[in-house]
């Protein structure tokens, strides 16, 4: 019976590619639920509004979810 050594390397392609499209699913779905919204609204308001208090994330989230029940004009369902 004759074993076959592979090299170190020999998955470091698939595997790399496998992470590569985790870590990119991983980005797209953070876009699309908003996962950067409240560090760019905080952006935002140290950038323009200096003077305004800055919320928590969590309030920042209440707000929004309030907003968006207020004015359903928006949304998809």
């Amino acid at each position: 019976m004759t074993v076959r050594h592979t090299r170190p390397d020999a998955l470091g392609g698939p595997l790399r590619i496998v992470a590569r499209a985790g870590r990119a699913l991983v980005w797209y779905l953070n876009a699309i639920l908003g996962g950067q919204d409240y560090s760019r609204y905080v952006e935002h308001l140290r950038r323009n509004h200096p003077d305004c208090p800055i919320p928590s994330e969590r309030e920042y989230w209440r707000e929004r979810h309030d907003a968006a029940d207020r004015n359903p004009t928006n949304r998809c369902c």
